[in-house]
């Protein structure tokens, strides 16, 4: 495993920069690692960007919970959701353009015993899947709270970092609706490993397209006779079923609406 620790450069090829859904989708199968030896593989991201991006924290301008996506990329901006659960984002704007990327689930793959100790605290049902399958989870793992905001992932301080190959999943990876939001759900900016049973929530696959309606048939001309499978008369065994039968003159006949 690469140390953790400065790199050459920062960020020279670019992997923690640029439109919010590219970063996102290079982030995924990078590691998250701790100088500590947990370990996780990063399966589940969410993108957000600024201004245009109504469910982004950064929305609303800059505060002191905030600050941290007004950075440079690469950074990792903790929140804290419903008041109980450390979250990590990396940065991916520039300064003074906000955007970042929320880690929402991971694969464990090393240091397990430290992520059971940090995340069973108050839990009774304990399973190594829901060690970080979801983004409260996953900080908790992760052992991510305020202290470490603002940490430079790409450098490696306050012993956290973001390692491994970028991009792994390919630049054209679609995309499914972020989840638990109510503003700007029509972005496909929720990105994940196809397949990855440690996902917080299931797959969104694309929506099929809308099959084509059937041919219709032209309507009997007046004087013709009906046809068959028309409204007039319907085929044997149908659920409207008529039969020919004498009929009253007298009775007043009401013609059959058109279903």
């Amino acid at each position: 495993m690469e140390p953790l620790g400065p790199r050459a450069g920062r960020d020279p090829a670019g992997t923690f920069s640029g439109r919010p859904d590219e970063v996102a989708r290079r982030l995924l199968g990078m590691l998250l690692v701790r100088s500590d030896g947990r370990i996780l593989r990063v399966v589940e991201v969410e993108a957000y960007g600024a201004g245009d991006d109504p469910a982004s924290h950064a929305f609303g301008g800059r505060n002191p919970r905030n600050a941290t996506m007004w950075g440079p990329s690469g950074l990792l901006y903790v929140h804290r959701s419903h008041g109980l659960h450390w979250c990590a984002n990396v940065t991916c704007g520039s300064p003074g353009k906000p955007a970042a990327v929320l880690l929402r689930a991971g694969e464990p793959l090393a240091g397990l015993e430290a992520m059971r100790r940090d995340r069973w605290r108050q839990q009774r049902r304990r399973l190594d899947r829901d060690l970080a399958r979801g983004p409260g989870r996953l900080g908790q793992a992760m052992g991510i709270d305020a202290s470490l905001d603002g940490a430079d992932l790409i450098a490696g301080d306050r012993g956290i970092a973001l390692r491994g190959t970028p991009g792994s999943f390919g630049d054209d990876l679609p995309g499914g609706p972020r989840i638990g939001i109510s503003r700007a759900t029509e972005l496909p900016w929720r990105f994940v490993v196809p397949g990855s049973p440690w996902l917080s929530a299931p797959e969104s696959p694309p929506s099929p397209p809308s099959p084509p309606l059937p041919p219709q048939r032209p309507g009997p001309t007046e004087g013709s006779a009906p046809t068959e499978g028309s409204a007039s008369v319907r085929a044997p065994g149908s659920h409207r079923e008529q039969r020919s039968r004498p009929v009253d003159p007298r009775a007043q006949v009401h013609p059959e609406p058109h279903p």
